[in-house]
């Protein structure tokens, strides 16, 4: 499964902000799972569209 969130957190590397591991203690706020923020989530679903358009 996928955790998502609409709070700027950086509790997952990558997407178009290019978070990097150095970033990650900038806002990591989960104490579970870790989840894809705003901007990841919308990476996230262009991808999944573009490869269901194949």
């Amino acid at each position: 499964h996928v955790e998502l969130t609409g709070d700027d957190v950086t509790e997952c590397l990558g997407g178009a902000e290019e978070i990097l591991d150095t970033h990650l203690g900038d806002r990591y706020e989960t104490m579970c799972d870790p989840r894809l923020n705003g901007r990841q989530s919308l990476d996230l679903a262009f991808a999944v569209a573009e490869l269901l358009q194949r």
